[in-house]
């Protein structure tokens, strides 16, 4: 599964059950975000052990794309059986603060800023 764009793009690896993120997510509003949300459900609706969100490359994400971030790790909280990972980077400024908060809606949610 893969999403590429000019801006950004989303690949989904499933053999190691990683969602790679790369660019920057300025779109308008949650319609244009449709596309990221059902590439996120499919990979959820497949119940892997793990999910993944490789975010190192990701440049910036605005408010819209980081709320559909905290919306699927709800859907993957509320599913119970997934193990959820998230990689960032100490080096894009927006990740710090605004992937802490993800593990507050899902405690179990291993963070990683490398």
């Amino acid at each position: 599964m893969e999403i590429r764009t000019q801006n950004y793009s989303i690949y989904y690896d499933k053999l190691t059950e990683t969602a790679i993120f790369n660019g920057s997510l300025r779109l308008s509003g949650m319609e244009e975000y449709d596309p990221i949300v059902q590439l996120l459900n499919q990979v959820a609706d497949t119940q892997p052990s793990t999910i993944t969100l490789n975010l190192r490359e990701l440049e910036f994400l605005n408010s819209s794309g980081i709320n559909i971030l905290s919306k699927f790790v709800i859907k993957v909280r509320q599913i119970g059986n997934i193990h959820m990972v998230v990689i960032g980077s100490k080096e894009v400024p927006w990740q710090g603060k605004s992937l802490k908060n993800l593990q507050r809606l899902m405690p179990s949610l291993d963070l990683v800023l490398e």
